[in-house]
């Protein structure tokens, strides 16, 4: 279950890019940020990916990722000429393959080392998978095996891109868009591989002379209806169209918060049961078992003298903040923030992403109450983040000056979290807001899995 969001240019109060993504994934499948600088590599050099070995390429771009701690690729990320890609799981009528190959994230990041803008990465992509194919494991625990949509962009152009096995289709975007647990491409494709249609026909999903129409022929919208992923599609698409004027990160940060349209009328509502349109996702148990939540968060604005990346590096965007990172053009001299020591999916209170688990686990615990008392708070920290980097685009500061700025903010938002987990601590649990039995009975799974004992 995840959630991708573009916007171009013409469409956003700045005049860049927008995009974001929500990572869905286990519950304690630590996300982590990782710069990776640009390379040159020897002739005949190999790579090795998380399952398979594949030729490197001469040179590899610098690249920050999103990456769950246990593989080589990453849910998320951007490189330094501006391209951002996310990737989505989707499900199609043709199983995809248990055999170890290519998965959805390695092929991101080899988009984003080796293409240097959207377009080369997708055409990274597109020839890496005819090549090796995509299949194996994606999953921290158990088996999870599927394809993969993405959306690849740049200051100038974004598509999506939606595959089934080593085939695919492509649409470039027009304005706004957003992909998810389901395919959504049809007959509107700008480009498609040469096996698309012949696959589709040899499984008697398409009549001969007929159109292609990619979703049509290979979707499973049962299974997709299991992850909710027609059903949030929907909604990320209506909170694009609904925000009247230019677009800004401070929308795309909310969204990637939205609980759906049904949350978003009670005061009282809490993450317990079936997920519905959530783009925000939290664990838990109910009508319908999710063990998957928002593990990441990123907003990227790219191009129009931006490079301006905004990360959780923690899980669950609703309980924590955004905070930014300089890189990209204009930005090859900015120093990243201290992003601290990689996770696991043991509990250590030394790295980021497991202290925050401290607090959003916590509030859980009464999530009305609870979020009520830092939630505005946190929305006024954020808001004065956003506020302060906007003054230094406009001033058009340094590199030094941008690295300086970032890791400065990163340094208060963790001092705040700190603060918003001692004072979510003395608010007791509220017998009306506890999580149902199930869900309590799961997150003490997660916890001693994780050997958690705060």
């Amino acid at each position: 279950m995840c959630d991708t969001l573009v916007a171009r240019g013409e469409t956003t109060a700045a005049g860049a890019m927008l995009f974001a993504k929500n990572s869905d994934r286990e519950a304690n499948e630590a996300q982590y940020p990782l710069f990776v600088p640009a390379a040159a590599h020897e002739a005949g050099a190999r790579l090795r990916c998380t399952y398979i070995e594949i030729a490197q390429a001469r040179r590899t771009h610098a690249v920050l990722l999103s990456r769950p701690f246990w593989m080589w690729g990453a849910e998320m990320g951007t490189n330094e000429h501006g391209v951002v890609i996310g990737n989505e799981a989707v499900h199609a009528k043709i199983a995809p393959s248990p055999t170890p190959s290519l998965i959805g994230m390695d092929l991101l990041r080899l988009g984003l080392e080796r293409g240097a803008s959207a377009e080369e990465a997708l055409d990274v992509i597109t020839s890496l998978l005819e090549q090796h194919g995509q299949g194996g494991n994606c999953a921290h625990k158990g088996r999870f095996e599927y394809h993969n949509a993405f959306i690849i962009a740049d200051a100038r152009d974004a598509f999506v891109l939606e595959t089934v096995g080593r085939e695919w289709a492509v649409e470039r975007v027009a304005a706004r868009r957003s992909i998810s647990n389901a395919y959504t491409i049809g007959r509107n494709f700008e480009r498609a591989s040469q096996g698309a249609e012949a696959l589709a026909l040899d499984h008697g999903l398409m009549e001969a002379g007929e159109a292609l129409d990619f979703a049509g022929a290979f979707a499973n919208r049962k299974r997709s209806a299991l992850a909710s992923g027609h059903q949030r599609w929907c909604r990320t698409s209506a909170l694009l169209a609904a925000r009247r004027g230019g677009l800004t990160p401070a929308d795309m940060m909310r969204f990637l918060r939205d609980h759906g349209a049904q949350a978003a009328r009670r005061a009282d509502w809490r993450p317990d049961g079936i997920l519905g349109g959530a783009v925000s996702a939290h664990a838990t148990y109910g009508p319908v078992r999710r063990f998957g939540q928002t593990t990441a968060s990123w907003v990227g604005e790219i191009g129009n003298g931006r490079g301006v990346h905004w990360l959780t590096g923690t899980a669950a965007p609703d309980t924590g903040i955004f905070k930014p990172v300089f890189f990209g053009p204009g930005f090859a001299e900015a120093r990243l923030p201290d992003f601290g020591p990689a996770p696991d999916d043991t509990y250590d209170v030394r790295t980021r992403w497991w202290r925050h688990e401290r607090l959003h686990r916590a509030v859980l615990r009464n999530y009305p109450e609870r979020m009520a008392a830092y939630g505005p708070e946190r929305d006024r920290l954020e808001a004065g983040f956003i506020e302060r980097v906007e003054a230094f685009l406009r001033r058009g500061g340094s590199a030094a000056e941008a690295g300086a700025l970032s890791r400065e903010i990163w340094r208060e938002a963790d001092a705040a979290e700190t603060r918003w987990y001692e004072k979510v601590r003395k608010i007791a649990e509220n017998p009306a807001y506890l999580p149902s039995g199930p869900m309590t009975a799961h997150w003490g799974s997660l916890a001693r899995q994780a050997r958690m004992r705060e």
